[in-house]
């Protein structure tokens, strides 16, 4: 396994890589959920490159990019079992050079939800993956379900933008009770663990409601929230979305396939999940 630290190192070592390239970009603090991309992605690709980087623009002056989890050496060797051939760890100002000040921004689906929560984090997301692609060259990119708005998001970024990669957007990976795997996971306490599982229960409360035939989405969010609501160590709920599935659109009636997607603070700590209805 080769660690790159420099995007003209990078760049060489993805253009002599034996095709097809899959790459799997992350933060770090790497656990099931990550690994699972990558297994997926070793299958698919002659040549499998992952990326950590803690990217700055994603996160708003009140986020916790100080606090947010690291541990590279972890990282790198859960990479290294799994048979990564390059992962790229470039420091912020080789992504970021002085004077840089050129941004990517997505449009109406990177202001929904996520967005307009945390003005800007999308133009960030956007302006990063941007960057990778170009250095990388992908022919394949992998994402997981659990950041549901982003994986519409990056969908349209790379149609958009005629970038030639597949955007392969893989299953969320839970635990036994639930709980969608998340490196924010870590900041819970374990009485605040044992309540996270109501944000998965609240979304298959939306599911099973759908099951029997309701299609109101009034009636889907409102159920929703209830369920969320009756956890008391939930402080905040942010949002309850019920939108099409292709435009992040609020709907009225579930026609189509849609996403009930949610945001909660349990504690200080924010969660999201999502949940697709056929």
């Amino acid at each position: 396994m080769r660690v790159v630290k420099t995007k003209l190192e990078m760049v060489r070592a993805c253009h002599e890589a034996a095709r097809p390239l899959g790459l799997v970009p992350t933060m770090g603090a790497l656990h099931d959920g990550h690994l699972t991309l990558v297994r997926q992605a070793r299958e698919e690709n002659e040549t499998l490159a992952v990326t950590i980087f803690i990217n700055p623009t994603q996160f708003s002056p009140q986020e916790d990019l100080a606090q947010y989890p690291r541990d590279l050496e972890r990282d790198l060797g859960m990479l290294r079992e799994e048979g990564a051939d390059l992962v790229f760890v470039p420091p912020v100002e080789e992504i970021y050079p002085p004077g840089f000040d050129t941004w990517v921004q997505v449009g109406a689906l990177a202001e929904r939800l996520e967005g307009a929560n945390r003005p800007g984090h999308f133009r960030g997301v956007a302006t990063v993956l941007t960057k990778l692609f170009n250095m990388v060259g992908p022919d394949r990119a992998y994402f997981g379900q659990k950041d549901g708005q982003q994986t519409v998001v990056v969908r349209k970024l790379a149609r958009d933008m005629d970038m030639g990669l597949e955007i392969v957007v893989v299953p969320t990976v839970r635990d036994a009770d639930g709980l969608a795997l998340s490196s924010r996971n870590v900041y819970l306490n374990p009485e605040e663990r044992r309540a996270a599982p109501v944000v998965y229960r609240a979304l298959c409360r939306a599911q099973e409601l759908r099951s029997h035939g309701v299609g109101d989405c009034d009636r889907l969010r409102a159920e929703v929230k209830q369920v969320l609501l009756e956890e008391p160590l939930v402080e905040q709920v942010e949002y309850v979305s019920v939108a099409g599935a292709e435009d992040l659109e609020e709907l009225t009636e579930v026609t189509g396939p849609a996403m009930v997607s949610v945001a909660v603070k349990i504690g200080k700590t924010r969660l999201l999940d999502n949940i697709m209805l056929e």
